[in-house]
């Protein structure tokens, strides 16, 4: 088996996990890390040889950019404190423990070394949290927060990685340095990301095409990345910058087709990188294996050590920083997205699954400082961190559902449907709104009038059936009846025709893009 028929099998196998995943409550990403376990010690399959400063450029930008279009800027400022305590606090502390630990359990490890290897174990996976997450039906705050821990989280780990690696490869290292390193990596980053969403939102205007649109927004997160890392500042930031820009500025309501179409387009990639990206992770394994070179007990103590205190301060660190926030949350009335039970506190803890980002880093570790001898203790570092992302993300990962289930951690449905209704009930006002100032305007038959008013409560009704009763709508499970055998007729009709259509393509003489042409209209009519 070669490199390209490899990767062949990682994008079947992230097509396939998803239902296998399903059908057994396990998660997408973990199942493709356990294929690429097996594979990585299979001896017909090679060693991949990813340059590691590619992983995350070619990984990390359309994953997070897929994850933004999931939430918003007003969730975003709503939760920056839970945020802000998780993403970035949480990040220094378990790098700081980390380090004091490994340069304590590991003979030899210098400190800049050892902040390296807590500072690239750091930040749990955005990508597992979010896919875990949404496959395990969790409370809508507890999602949210993940969400933001993993999109931010690593801004600061890698800023804290490379300042490390620096330091251990000249062998000097400045505080003040540091920090203003991490200020100006920040400013770069959203510099670059809002300038250029700016400007990919004046270019999708500009193109029109819904193809050329869909293709702009694949492109533009890796040249938000690779600008921001040009010019010296977070491609991680820079990406979720413009994506939340574009988020909030590029979306036009009557634009359905484009709509419909990117979100399937993204949901693809997603999946297909997602899977790909995790594959990675099993096939690495080889590369522990390598650097462990007989030394199996020795390594894998410290590597056990270094797990116990990424899950152990993620634990401690919780409950103190969720009790603070509850607090706060309740002198100051914000609408915040914050665990309010200690069974989604747990839940919360043990979602702190390693991933990605953790593996790029671990690779790139350098071979050599500047002064030319072996970088300090890299088989190590390389061991170890490998060891917490399998813990984390196969042990955290595959118990996950488990915890969930046994402490009975669900989604406020409740809550949900009641927000639904609120959002059916707002869409039918403003339709009818909208059929006031068109009768004002214009002279309508008074038929035609109330055949419209109809169809602007049936508006609210085909999002939630509930508005119907708060309309006080007599007859209600009538017309949905009617409603529902109406479209099953005109879906019937439609199908027909779509097959003549297509039948015709394969007629003598017929035109295929003619074709093509009558059967979009026909499609973009099934779905109005």
């Amino acid at each position: 088996m070669d490199q390209l028929a490899l990767l062949f099998v990682l994008l079947l196998g992230a097509v396939v996990s998803v239902p296998v995943g399903d059908r057994f409550g396990l998660p997408a990403p973990v199942l493709m890390t356990l294929l690429g376990i097996v594979l990585a010690v299979a001896d017909f399959v090679p060693n991949v040889n990813v340059p590691p400063d590619l992983i995350l450029p070619l990984l990390l930008p359309p994953l997070l950019y897929a994850a933004v279009r999931r939430t918003s800027w007003r969730q975003f400022t709503a939760n920056k404190r839970p945020i802000f305590l998780l993403a970035v606090a949480l990040v220094f502390v378990t790098t700081v423990c980390v380090a004091v630990v490994a340069h304590a359990v590991v003979p030899g490890l210098p400190i800049a070394a050892a902040v390296a290897l807590g500072a690239l174990v750091a930040p749990p996976d955005p990508v597992a949290a979010t896919a875990v997450a949404g496959q395990l039906g969790l409370p809508r705050r507890l999602v949210s927060i993940l969400e933001g821990e993993g999109l931010f989280n690593d801004v600061t780990a890698i800023v804290l990685y490379h300042v490390a690696i620096a330091a251990a490869v000249s062998g000097s290292f400045s505080p003040w340095q540091a920090g203003l390193d991490l200020v100006l990596s920040a400013v770069v980053a959203v510099a670059v990301g809002v300038a250029l969403g700016w400007g990919a939102n004046r270019l999708l205007d500009m193109l029109g095409d819904t193809t050329l649109q869909i293709g702009l927004t694949l492109l533009v997160p890796y040249a938000s990345y690779v600008l921001a890392e040009e010019f010296h500042g977070s491609g991680v930031l820079a990406v979720l910058t413009t994506a939340l820009f574009l988020a909030e500025y590029a979306t036009d309501p009557d634009d359905v087709l484009t709509r419909l179409a990117g979100h399937t387009f993204w949901d693809i990639i997603d999946t297909l990188v997602t899977g790909v990206a995790f594959g990675l992770i099993g096939l690495e394994l080889h590369i522990a294996i390598r650097t462990a070179s007989g030394r199996w007990g020795e390594m894998l103590g410290w590597a056990a050590v270094i797990v116990a205190v990424v899950v152990v301060v993620r634990l401690l660190w919780l409950m103190p920083a969720t009790w603070l926030t509850k607090r706060l949350h309740a002198r100051r009335d914000h609408d915040e997205d914050i665990p309010m039970t200690w069974r989604e506190t747990v839940v919360m803890w043990w979602s702190g699954m390693r991933g990605v980002a953790s593996v790029a880093l671990a690779l790139a570790v350098p071979l050599e400082t500047d002064e030319g001898s072996p970088f300090p203790d890299r088989n190590e570092i390389i061991f170890i961190a490998f060891g917490v992302i399998m813990a984390t993300l196969i042990l955290q990962g595959l118990t996950l559902p488990w915890l969930v289930k046994r402490l009975d951690v669900q989604s406020d449905t409740d809550r949900e449907k009641e927000f639904e209704k609120e959002l059916a009930v707002r869409a039918a006002k403003a339709a009818k709104r909208r059929l006031r100032e068109i009768e004002a305007a214009e002279d309508l038959p008074e038929e035609l009038s109330e055949q419209m008013l109809r169809r602007a409560l049936d508006i609210g009704v085909r999002i939630s059936p509930d508005v119907g009763e708060d309309e006080r709508r007599e007859g209600h499970e009538q017309r949905v009846r009617r409603l529902k055998r109406v479209r099953r007729i005109q879906g019937e009709m439609l199908s027909a025709a779509r097959h003549e259509v297509v039948a015709a393509r394969s007629e003598p003489g017929a035109d295929p893009e003619i074709v093509d042409r009558v059967l979009r209209h026909l499609d973009v009519r099934s779905l109005r």
